[in-house]
């Protein structure tokens, strides 16, 4: 009998330590000390001496684009730009190494952010300054850093001649489910999860008619889904935590559409800004959705934000996951960073 209570014993102060240790996990992270927030530098004025462009040519606008930049280049005074198109095969990659070979030291990218994610993955790190041309659906990066997109006059005379400001680069390795593994630069949001799921489902060809509104259809059709197990870490943390999840955002900027989603994301302070959103229901969504919608400072349950360095995180089962708007495979295991300041960036 004596045996027993202190068998019995044993196993309750066992799950007790478990359950405390679990709870200053979770306690410690909620409560996590933030990473060092760096000073934008201040965007200089750079002349532009040889402009190249990489443009995806199935996109509207097109040839619009290369004969507004054609006229800020001569009326700067500067030779005509090299014009390099993008192909099925290669998103820009190849075109923007082709543009840094012929010595440009000013490289738009002409089409949506995977073309524009393309030319940066290839600029980051390098003098060479990246112009926007915005003439995707989406345009992210755009929208963020103030580009206008109904004038492309007017975009191509920042591409050439704006101030450079220099930007961060989040980077997402992944570990996919064939064993390979994958790293993507990204400049807005990345992210694993429902997001992911939502724009793996949109409908391509709505997605021509109406623009950035297929993506809501899309939505609506995932808001039923199920949460899913993960584990996380922070950059500067040691402890893991367990969470059911819809997603799990990781921005570089925070606006979407229109809405400051993450309104304390900045494009350069040196670190990213880990969102963890996990609604029941559709109930939650719509206390996330509201939230957003009026800039509410108050924190709500569903939805958690830390900033950090990085993040390494475990899925219990396979999920999607998305770099600014582009499927990017399912994972079991992911790592977030960020590069500070590692790209030039042309803005008004």
């Amino acid at each position: 009998m004596q045996t027993n209570r202190v068998i019995v014993f044993s196993a309750v102060a066992a799950a007790a330590a478990a359950a405390a240790t679990s709870w200053y996990s979770v306690r410690k992270l909620s409560h996590y000390s933030k990473p060092l927030v760096k000073q934008p530098e201040a965007a200089e004025q750079a002349v532009a001496t040889k402009v190249a462009i990489v443009i995806n040519p199935s996109k509207s606008g097109a040839e619009e684009a290369k004969e507004a930049v054609e006229r800020v280049c001569a009326e700067a005074g500067l030779e005509a730009p090299l014009i390099i198109e993008t192909t099925k095969e290669n998103a820009g990659q190849d075109a923007a190494r082709e543009a840094l070979d012929a010595q440009c030291d000013t490289i738009l990218a002409a089409g949506g952010d995977g073309t524009i994610r393309a030319v940066a993955e290839v600029l980051e790190g390098t003098d060479a300054s990246l112009g926007i041309l915005p003439l995707g659906t989406g345009n992210l990066l755009a929208r963020n850093v103030d580009i206008p997109l109904d004038d492309l006059h007017t975009a191509a005379l920042v591409a050439v001649r704006g101030m450079v400001r220099r930007i961060d680069v989040g980077h997402m390795k992944l570990k996919l489910l064939d064993g390979e593994q994958a790293d993507h630069a990204f400049l807005v949001i990345a992210g694993v999860g429902t997001d992911a799921d939502l724009f793996d489902d949109t409908n391509e060809e709505l997605k021509s008619k109406v623009g950035w509104l297929a993506y809501s259809e899309a939505g609506l059709r995932q808001l039923p889904g199920q949460r899913k197990k993960v584990s996380f870490k922070l950059a500067d943390d040691e402890n893991w935590q367990t969470r059911k999840v819809r997603s799990v955002l990781f921005a570089n900027c925070g606006k979407l559409q229109g809405l400051d989603f993450v309104p304390d994301a900045k494009i350069d302070d040196g670190v990213l800004d880990a969102v963890i959103l996990s609604p029941r229901s559709a109930a939650g969504w719509t206390w996330i959705l509201l939230k957003t919608a009026f800039r509410a400072k108050n924190k709500i349950p569903v939805m958690s934000f830390y900033q950090t360095a990085g993040v390494s995180l475990r899925c219990d089962e396979p999920m999607n996951t998305q770099i600014d708007g582009d499927p990017t495979g399912q994972v079991n295991e992911l790592q977030v960073s960020v590069n500070p300041s590692a790209l030039r960036l042309r803005t008004p």
